[in-house]
């Protein structure tokens, strides 16, 4: 039994625009052939999807710690520190959601997720900046070294956000 189609001006039979399995297997091994993954022939989509992807997981990291950061600095440092210190931290998780929100928004563009430095700047400025917060926050004694590395984390950080602009 035919099935018939309608195609515009006329019928036709669904038999005339069926490629077989067997053409399709040979026109992608010439392709194939051609152009290997090494030859300029094909387009570097690989590298963008990995470094999209890269920075959508460290995004997501980035906001999941800064969540559970807040929450612990919410209900696990209100009775051990002073309000002073525990509005640190919560400025510190508030940058780790903001960042990794910030990833993730980077990674859907492919503008700026090709951005080399754009996205590490923004990830490792970040990382510097909330975790030397929390360290001091936790121990101010202990890791007194880290009071002017804040500082630079945060330059990282926003050097990788004006990246962003050109």
């Amino acid at each position: 039994m035919r099935y018939q189609e309608h195609f515009g001006s006329g019928w036709r039979s669904r038999n005339q625009n069926l490629v077989s399995i067997g053409d399709f297997n040979s026109d992608h091994n010439q392709r194939s052939a051609m152009a290997s993954e090494n030859s300029n022939l094909l387009p570097r989509v690989h590298s963008l999807t990995s470094t999209a992807s890269t920075l959508w997981r460290t995004g997501a990291i980035f906001a999941a710690v800064g969540m559970t950061a807040g929450a612990f600095g919410a209900h696990g440092l209100r009775n051990r520190v002073d309000a002073e210190r525990v509005r640190s931290w919560e400025a510190a998780s508030h940058y780790a959601i903001y960042n990794g929100l910030a990833l993730l928004l980077i990674s859907l563009s492919p503008r700026f997720s090709a951005n080399r430095f754009a996205g590490p700047a923004i990830a490792v400025g970040g990382l510097i900046f909330s975790s030397s917060i929390m360290a001091l926050v936790l121990n101010r004694d202990r890791f007194k070294f880290l009071g002017p590395v804040t500082p630079l984390g945060g330059s990282i950080m926003i050097a990788g956000y004006i990246a962003l602009a050109f």
